[in-house]
Parts: C-alpha cells; sequence; structure tokens
C-alpha cells in the first residue's frame, strides 16, 4: 500500500480564516448591490446611442433642445474635444434624421461615427434571458457534478463557490457603477458566463483530486485527503490562472476603450475563481464534513 509523507501540509485548518476573507469583499459589493444594485446600459434599458465629430461649437442648451423638439431626453452626454458621446431615450431612425436636420446641429458641422438604438422591450427581454441563462447553467452544473463525484455535497458546494464568484464580480461592478459611472452591457453578460465556467473547471480539478486520493487513501480523515489536494493542485491552478491574468492585465492596459469593462470583468472573474477553487469550494467541504460528523455523534 502506498504510503502518504507523515507532515502534511493543512491549509484546511485555517478555513474559517478563508470564510472571512470572503466575507470581507462580498458583503461590501452585496451591500451595494441591494442598495444601489448595477448600473445599466442601454442594452438593458433602451435608448440611443450617438457618438458625433464636431467641427463648430455645439452649446448644451442648443442640443437638449434639439433633442426634445423631437420627442427625446437626453440621459447622459459626454465631449472630448471634437468628439461627442449623448445617449437618449430611443430614438427611431427617423426622428433622428429630423434631429440631424435641426438647423442647432447643422451649425455645428457634425459627422456620424456611431448610431444604434436598443427599443425598451428588447432591453427586459434580455435581462429576462439573461436571469434564465445562469439559472440553468448552474443548475445543470450541479447536477453534472453531484454525478460525475457521486455525491451531492459536491455539486451544492461547486454552485456556492460559482456563486461566491458571482457576488464578487457583480459587487465590484455595482460599486465601479456608483462611484465611477461604469456600466454593464452585453459584454458583461458575456463575461459573468465565461467566468462561471472558469470558477467550476478549476473547482473540478481540486475535487477530482480528493476523489483520488480517496481511493488509494481512504484510510485517512477526509480533511487530510482535502489538505494533500488542495497542495497538490495549487501549483498547477497558480501556473494556469497567472497566464490568463497577466494576458487580461495586457488587454486591460494597451486595449481599446470599447472592450476596457469587458477585459476588466474577466480580470476581476479570473482572480476570484482562482481563489475560490481552492480556498472556498474545498474549505466548504471541510465544514460541511465537520457538521456530519457533529450531527452522527450526538
Amino acid at each position: 500500500m502506498n504510503q502518504m509523507p507523515l507532515k502534511i501540509l493543512e491549509p484546511m485548518k485555517y478555513y474559517w480564516v478563508y470564510f472571512l476573507i470572503s466575507l470581507s469583499v462580498i458583503i461590501p459589493g452585496s451591500y451595494s448591490l441591494i442598495r444601489y444594485g448595477l448600473r445599466p446600459s442601454i442594452d438593458f434599458t433602451g435608448g440611443s446611442n450617438i457618438v458625433w465629430q464636431l467641427q463648430a461649437e455645439l452649446k448644451a442648451e442648443d442640443l437638449a433642445a434639439a433633442v426634445s423638439s423631437v420627442g427625446a431626453v437626453i440621459k447622459e452626454q459626454h465631449q472630448d474635444g471634437n468628439k461627442l458621446s449623448i445617449t437618449t431615450s430611443p430614438l427611431e431612425s427617423e426622428a433622428y434624421q429630423k434631429l440631424r436636420a435641426d438647423s442647432r446641429i447643422v451649425e455645428a458641422k457634425i459627422t456620424e461615427l456611431e448610431y444604434q438604438t436598443v427599443g425598451p422591450s428588447l432591453g427586459s427581454e434580455l435581462i429576462r434571458k439573461t436571469i434564465y441563462g445562469v439559472s440553468l447553467s448552474a443548475l445543470l452544473i450541479m447536477l453534472y457534478v453531484a454525478y460525475r463525484f457521486k455525491d451531492l455535497r459536491y455539486g451544492i458546494s461547486a454552485i456556492l463557490a460559482m456563486f461566491h464568484d458571482s457576488l464578487v464580480l457583480l459587487g465590484t461592478f455595482s460599486l465601479l457603477g456608483y462611484f465611477a459611472g461604469v456600466e454593464v452591457d452585453t459584454l458583461f453578460v458575456t463575461a459573468v458566463l465565461t467566468i462561471l465556467s472558469f470558477s467550476v473547471h478549476d473547482t473540478i480539478v481540486v475535487y477530482d483530486r480528493i476523489r483520488e486520493l480517496k481511493k488509494h487513501y481512504g484510510y485517512l480523515e477526509f480533511e487530510d485527503i482535502i489538505n494533500r489536494a488542495v497542495v497538490e493542485t495549487m501549483g498547477r491552478s497558480l501556473n494556469n490562472s497567472l497566464t490568463i491574468i497577466f494576458m487580461l492585465l495586457s488587454m486591460y492596459l494597451l486595449g481599446g476603450e470599447t472592450i476596457r469593462y469587458f477585459i476588466l470583468a474577466l480580470l476581476v472573474g479570473t482572480i476570484s475563481g482562482t481563489y475560490s477553487s481552492t480556498f472556498t469550494a474545498a474549505p466548504i467541504l471541510v465544514f460541511w464534513n465537520k457538521l456530519s460528523s457533529r450531527k452522527m455523534f450526538k
């Protein structure tokens, strides 16, 4: 019979510390999420996004009056040099052409760089489909992990770790939305779904090692097996994650403005997923095992 080393590192001895670290990040984000929510882009709320290049001055009051004359209101506007970005209530093509023909706009000698409109019905449908998609994927992942490991605890623990990453990501962007005006759009939804799959992938690596060690060293305490599995997979998880993190960090620093917050979402999610696969998913199993043991001996 194979013998394990006498000295086994015990990272799970401090499982409660890992829970405290997670809570210190999740609680502020969850508070912001409950109180302020996320700052949705026009992808969700509906509206028009217009970007013009100006060759002459366009006063803010003239712009507001011109937009009002076609039955719309300005939600947000930002000017960077001669580049003017405007977000309005939904502005259909005919109304937009009337806006461009307004004398106050014509005098500014504009050049259209971007114009897109999303109706409010499409925005609400997108929110609904996003919720359905995340819920369905979480359910299927839980059932699959529970089936493959022949234990519902693994499936539930993996989903809790995934839920941990979701709260970290959503809470972070809620805070960024409140303090920095960062909006969430369809790319953010893509980032969330990508991170959920990454988180579970790393968790399964740890769980698979636990299963293999249980076959060979079933005489050991469950917590000792988890300790060994975490130690053996930690280097692999870190090396794998760091290559992704370095790539995302480079893209965030050097990439274009349009994908900056998409990359940031992936970066936050990757860091959170790397942490949770080892220091959330595994400790949940340890905690669950301790609770089960206490109930058995009562």
